[in-house]
């Protein structure tokens, strides 16, 4: 059995891809609104790759871990690169 698409069933198709697609994008920045990043998404806000990330934190960082999880605040970032610009 086959499934062919009409033009309307793939508009549907584009049109919920869309829709969802519009949602998770809204779900992450509500997340990233938070004030509170993981890692790898500090890394991404400091312009920087995760290794290096992980080496500010060798350097006095600060980052909050609950059970294992670990989370940095943006202001943090910004105090930190601000206490290290020149």
């Amino acid at each position: 059995m086959s499934v062919e698409f009409t033009n309307n069933d793939t508009t549907m198709e584009e049109v919920i891809m869309k829709a969802v697609q519009k949602a998770l994008l809204a779900s992450q920045h509500q997340f990233m609104d938070s004030g509170w990043l993981s890692l790898k998404d500090g890394a991404k806000y400091a312009g920087v790759s995760y290794n290096t990330f992980i080496k500010f934190r060798e350097m006095g960082l600060q980052v909050c871990e609950i059970e294992g999880i670990k989370r940095v605040s943006r202001k943090e970032i910004d105090r930190f690169l601000q206490h290290h610009s020149f």
